[in-house]
């Protein structure tokens, strides 16, 4: 009994794209007989129909529609099997996929591919940067194979995704020259309704945090006057230069604008009266901390390569 191969996967994933016989064949190189032959041998061997012939056009079947969803899984696997294969001569090949929220990739990330790069130079690393949530659904659908993230994994991914801690940041409140707030030393929590503000799209780390702490503050972020939706921080820095807006941004972001005087951050008191044991509570700073995290497939194969990557990240600042 023959058996089906790669070649004829792929044959047959082309055809199920283009639903065409001979485009198929011009994709991939190859005759036109031979990839009519390909799909014959398939259909023959297993006694189904991959395809309806209609004249000059074909429709793909319910049998083909099958082998549609599960040939991607297949070649997949092979292609991991075959990256595990050639690592084993000593790291010298080979490519890392990552996906990095924005902050972390363009702030954080850079020394530690550094790093890796230089021991390990002929290691490719492919990294795309995203907010949050889409590199939380890259890495589970096997598009990275290591995600870094600010906020945290939704709850819809924790089963699919492992998650670890790899370091923080602060995010802080800046406004710009141009804002009352930028000669004030502290402002009251209750002041925040009282500014137009510049947020980050709906997905983002940032937004995210910022969301979180308004609402452990007794604010509705919803109740906040948004001006703006930005996505990206570099924009919100550039705008916040030249208006009286407010934004939550990370401190790694904003550490040039804040030496050099265009951007301040602003201290929040908390001025919330609150009775405890007979005593009121006293004003004090809030902070939002935010953790980095690691997340990777629980289930997908983990490369060498990957493994050793990680390792690096794993050492906290």
């Amino acid at each position: 009994m023959a058996q089906m191969t790669l070649d004829q996967l792929r044959v047959f994933l082309a055809v199920a794209e283009h639903l065409h016989f001979t485009r198929a064949a011009d994709t991939l190189y190859v005759t036109q007989p031979a990839v009519s032959a390909a799909i014959q041998n398939l259909e023959i061997e297993y006694g189904v129909k991959l395809f309806h012939r209609l004249g000059r056009h074909i429709e793909i079947t319910e049998a083909g529609r099958l082998l549609q969803v599960e040939a991607p899984k297949i070649l997949d696997q092979v292609a991991l099997t075959e990256r595990a294969l050639k690592e084993l001569n000593n790291l010298q090949r080979g490519e890392l996929k990552i996906g990095s929220s924005l902050t972390i990739g363009n702030y954080w990330l850079p020394e530690k591919i550094s790093q890796f790069q230089r021991t390990y130079p002929q290691i490719n690393i492919n990294c795309t940067l995203a907010n949050s949530e889409e590199i939380s659904l890259g890495t589970a659908n096997g598009k990275f194979d290591l995600g870094l993230i600010e906020g945290e994994v939704k709850s819809g991914f924790n089963d699919i995704l492992h998650q670890e801690e790899i370091g923080s940041d602060r995010l802080l409140i800046i406004v710009g020259k141009q804002h009352p707030w930028f000669e004030k030393e502290k402002i009251k929590l209750s002041e925040l309704n009282h500014t137009d503000w510049i947020m980050r799209e709906s997905g983002s780390g940032t937004q995210q945090r910022l969301e979180e702490a308004l609402m452990n503050w007794e604010i509705n972020p919803k109740q906040l006057k948004t001006t703006l939706i930005l996505n990206t921080g570099e924009m919100i820095k550039a705008i916040l230069e030249q208006t009286q807006c407010a934004a939550g941004i990370s401190e790694l972001m904003v550490k040039k604008e804040i030496k050099l005087g265009t951007l301040k951050p602003v201290k929040i008191i908390d001025d919330r009266t609150v009775m405890l044991n007979n005593y009121q509570r006293n004003s004090k700073k809030l902070e939002m901390i935010r953790p980095f995290l690691k997340i990777k497939h629980r289930e997908r194969f983990q490369t060498k390569i990957a493994q050793v990557f990680e390792k690096i990240l794993s050492f906290m600042e």
